[in-house]
């Protein structure tokens, strides 16, 4: 398994969203980004493989960001966000980084997992 993954759970419908987009990227000082990593939410609205196995998330910021507009206009429905971005910082000392997503088209909440 990564060393970080993701669940995106659709509380408008009560189910995973799934097929959602997800890019890690990394943040540099200055602002810029790099992506580092990437994938699509499963059945079960997972992503387990943002990075390849045994990869580490050295200290730093990172962002994950979730491509929720084309997931809602699969269904048909708007959203007033159509991109979520989630930035979180890594300490020293390496672990495993969980960040879920509990999204609606007119919301969404994050916290760090387990």
């Amino acid at each position: 398994m990564s060393t970080i993954t993701t669940h995106v759970l659709d509380t408008a419908l009560g189910r995973p969203a799934t097929s959602l987009s997800v890019a890690l990227e990394r943040l540099a000082a200055d602002g810029r980004s790099t992506q580092i990593g990437a994938g699509m939410t499963d059945d079960d609205g997972r992503v387990r493989d943002l990075l390849a196995p045994g990869q580490v998330l050295d200290p730093g910021t990172y962002r994950l960001r979730f491509e929720t507009g084309p997931y809602f206009a699969r269904d048909g429905r708007d959203a007033f966000y159509p991109v979520v971005q989630v930035t979180f910082r890594v300490a020293a000392g390496g672990g495993h980084y969980h960040v879920p997503l509990l999204l609606n088209p007119f919301g969404y909440s994050t916290y760090r997992g387990s």
